[in-house]
C-alpha cells in the first residue's frame, strides 16, 4: 500500500484486479473493526420490527411496540418534507454578468428536469432514512449512455441510493468526500451481467466466478449466482480529474477511464458525527435498550395477565369427583355444599406499571424531538404556544437538516459538472439573440418569444456559477413578499409593466416571457409612430386676420385666398 499515491495517478495507473481487491478488503476490515455490519443489521431489524430475533421465548409473549420506527419516520419526514428548489446564478464578482443570465436560466431548467427525472424528493427521503437508521446516507451519480432524450444526443444523469456498508473511503478518518485519495463503491450483481459487461469492454471474463457476499454475511439468500462488482474512484494529481476502474475479485471489467469531471460523483451524510471516522452514529443506536425494555415490560405484563387475571376454582375432591366448566351445567356433590368449592381471585395488577410504560415511551420519543406537541397530539388551546413548542421540538434536528441541504447542493454541483462534460450540443428553448431579432426585423416579421436552438453545454466549464438552494416555506413566503413589493411599486408608477414582469419569480405568471416581448413591441411601435398620424397642428392666427385664419383652419391651405 505504500505506493498507493503513485499507482493511482491518472493515465500512469497500472492497476490489477488483485491490487484493487486489496483496497476493497482494506475498507471491509475497517468496517468490521468498528463493528459496522452488526450495528447496521441490529438497527435495521429493530426499525422494521424484528425485535425478538435470537431470543428464545419458551412460549412467552413476544410483543413488539415499535416506538423507534414511528419516531424515526416522523423525524425523517419532518426534515425532508420541504420542497427543494435549486437556483444557479452567475457569481457576483464575474465580468459580463448579463451574458451569463441566459445560460443560467437554461441550467436551472435542466436542473428542474433532473429533479423530476431522478425523483430527488423521494431519494432524499430514503437518503435521510438510511442515515437515521444506519448512521450514514450516500447518493451516487453516474452517466447513462443509453438513456433516450428525444434528441440526436443520447445519455442522461442518474442518481441512486447506496448503503453505507458498500462505500469505502481511502482515508477512514476523514468524512469529507472530495478530500479522499480514493473511494470504492461495491454492489452485488448477477454473474451473467458482469460477464456481458466484461465482454463488451474486451476483458478476459473467464475468471469471473460467483462469490459469497463479504458485506452482508449469512442472512442474504441466493448468493450462488452473484459476484461483487466494484468501482474504484481516484483523483489525478495533475489534471484533478476523477478516474474510475471497474473490477471483480479476479477480473478487470473495464480498464481505467477518466470521468472528465473534477468532483467525486457521490455525496455523503452522517446523521451524527463521530470523531476520527467517516461513519456516523445512527439516531436509533443509543435508544435500542429503551425499546428492549419496553418490549420486555409489556411481555411481563401480558404474562401476568394471562396467568393471574382470571379466577381459579378450588373444590373438594372428596365431595366432587370432577369439576364441570360448562355454562349452566349441574355439579353433583356428596353431603353439604358449603365449603365444597370456592373461587380464588387473581392478584391485582398495579396501574403504576402501565403508567411507567407510557412514561418510558413518551420520554424516548421526546429525546428524539418527537414530542406530543410536534406530532400534533396536543389540544391546541393556545395557537402561539403550540407553534413555539413545535419549533422548539424541531430545533434538535435542525443541524441534521442543514447538513442534508448542504449535501443536496453538492449533488447539484455534480449535476452541473456532468452536464458540462457529457451533454454536448442539445436543443433547448432560448430567447432570440440580437442577431436573430435583426434577421426577423429585416424580413418584416416579429421575433418569437422563444426559439429552439442548439446550446453547447461545454461552455459551462468557462462560466463561473454559484448554486443556491431555496427550501421550504421560508422561500415561499419570501417570494410572496417580493411579488407584493413589486405590485406596490407598479401601482405607484415607480416601475412599468415590463420591469414588473422581468422581476417576477419563475412560475407565477404563465407565458411571462411572451408577455414581456409583446409589451416591448407595443412600446417600440408607439415610439416609431409617424408624426403625421398625430394630426396637423392647428394654425393659430393673431388679431386682424380672422377671415384668413378661418379659411386656413377649414381647408388647411391658402390657395384661392392669397
Amino acid at each position: 500500500m505504500s505506493n498507493l499515491l503513485d499507482t493511482l495517478n491518472g493515465k500512469k495507473v497500472d492497476l490489477t484486479p488483485e491490487y484493487a481487491w486489496k483496497l476493497y478488503n482494506k475498507g471491509i476490515d475497517y468496517k468490521r473493526a468498528i463493528n459496522l455490519y452488526d450495528t447496521v443489521k441490529v438497527n435495521e431489524n429493530f426499525f422494521i420490527g424484528k425485535q425478538w430475533e435470537g431470543v428464545v421465548s419458551n412460549g412467552l409473549p413476544t410483543p413488539v411496540f415499535n416506538v423507534l420506527k414511528r419516531t424515526c419516520s416522523f423525524i425523517v419526514a419532518s426534515i425532508t418534507s420541504d420542497n427543494l428548489k435549486v437556483n444557479a446564478a452567475p457569481l457576483a464578482a464575474t465580468a459580463n454578468t448579463k451574458d451569463l443570465i441566459e445560460p443560467a436560466r437554461i441550467v436551472n431548467e435542466e436542473l428542474d428536469a433532473l429533479t423530476e427525472r431522478n425523483r430527488i424528493p423521494a431519494l432524499v427521503g430514503e437518503y435521510a432514512r438510511n442515515a437515521a437508521v444506519d448512521g450514514d446516507g450516500c447518493l451516487y451519480t453516474y452517466w447513462d449512455d443509453e438513456e433516450e432524450t428525444g434528441q440526436d444526443a443520447k445519455g442522461g444523469i442518474k442518481t441512486e441510493v447506496v448503503e453505507n456498508t458498500r462505500v469505502h473511503f481511502g482515508n477512514p478518518s476523514d468524512r469529507h468526500v472530495q478530500s479522499q485519495p480514493w473511494i470504492i463503491i461495491s454492489k452485488r450483481a448477477l454473474r451473467g451481467e458482469v460477464i456481458l459487461r466484461a465482454k463488451e469492454n474486451g476483458q478476459d471474463w473467464e475468471n469471473i466466478q460467483a462469490t459469497d457476499d463479504p458485506v452482508q454475511g449469512d442472512y442474504v439468500k441466493h448468493t450462488d449466482d452473484k459476484v461483487d462488482l466494484c468501482l474504484l474512484f481516484w483523483r489525478d494529481r495533475e489534471t484533478k480529474e476523477i478516474w474510475c476502474y471497474e473490477f471483480t475479485e479476479n477480473c478487470a471489467v473495464r480498464e481505467p477511464w477518466s470521468l472528465g469531471i473534477k468532483l467525486y460523483p457521490l455525496v455523503w451524510l452522517n446523521w451524527d458525527y463521530i470523531i476520527d471516522s467517516y461513519h456516523g452514529q445512527a439516531m436509533i443506536t443509543g435508544l435500542i435498550p429503551n425499546q428492549i425494555f419496553i418490549n420486555k415490560a409489556w411481555a411481563a405484563s401480558m404474562l401476568s395477565l394471562l396467568t393471574m387475571a382470571y379466577p381459579k376454582i378450588i373444590y373438594d375432591k372428596s365431595r366432587i369427583r370432577k369439576w364441570d366448566n360448562r355454562v349452566g351445567a349441574a355439579i353433583g356433590t356428596a353431603g353439604d355444599v358449603n365449603n365444597a368449592a370456592r373461587v380464588m381471585e387473581g392478584a391485582n395488577f398495579s396501574p403504576q406499571i402501565g403508567q411507567f410504560l407510557q412514561l418510558a415511551k413518551s420520554e424516548t420519543e421526546s429525546t428524539l424531538g418527537a414530542t406530543s406537541v410536534a406530532m400534533g397530539e396536543t389540544r391546541p388551546d393556545n395557537t402561539s404556544a403550540i407553534i413555539a413548542l413545535q419549533r422548539a421540538a424541531a430545533t434538535p434536528s435542525e443541524r441534521t437538516k442543514q447538513n442534508i441541504y448542504a449535501s443536496i447542493e453538492e449533488l447539484y454541483r455534480i449535476y452541473v459538472a456532468f452536464m458540462a462534460e457529457y451533454y454536448g450540443k442539445r436543443t433547448v428553448d432560448m430567447e432570440p439573440t440580437d442577431e436573430i431579432k435583426q434577421q426577423y426585423a429585416f424580413a418584416g416579421q416579429e421575433p418569437p418569444a422563444e426559439i429552439a436552438a442548439k446550446f453547447d453545454f461545454k461552455k459551462l466549464k468557462d462560466m463561473p456559477m454559484t448554486l443556491k438552494l431555496d427550501v421550504g416555506a421560508s422561500s415561499y413566503y419570501s417570494e410572496v413578499a417580493s411579488i407584493q413589493t413589486l405590485s406596490n411599486l407598479l401601482q405607484q408608477g415607480v416601475i412599468d409593466g415590463v420591469q414588473f414582469l422581468e422581476r417576477v419569480p419563475d412560475g407565477y405568471v404563465p407565458g411571462r416571457r411572451e408577455l414581456i416581448n409583446e409589451l416591448k413591441q407595443r412600446m417600440t411601435q408607439a415610439q416609431q409612430m409617424p408624426q403625421e398620424e398625430a394630426g396637423a397642428p392647428e394654425v393659430m392666427g393673431g388679431p386682424g386676420y380672422g377671415h384668413l385664419q378661418r379659411v386656413i383652419n377649414e381647408t388647411g391651405t391658402t390657395e384661392g385666398v392669397v
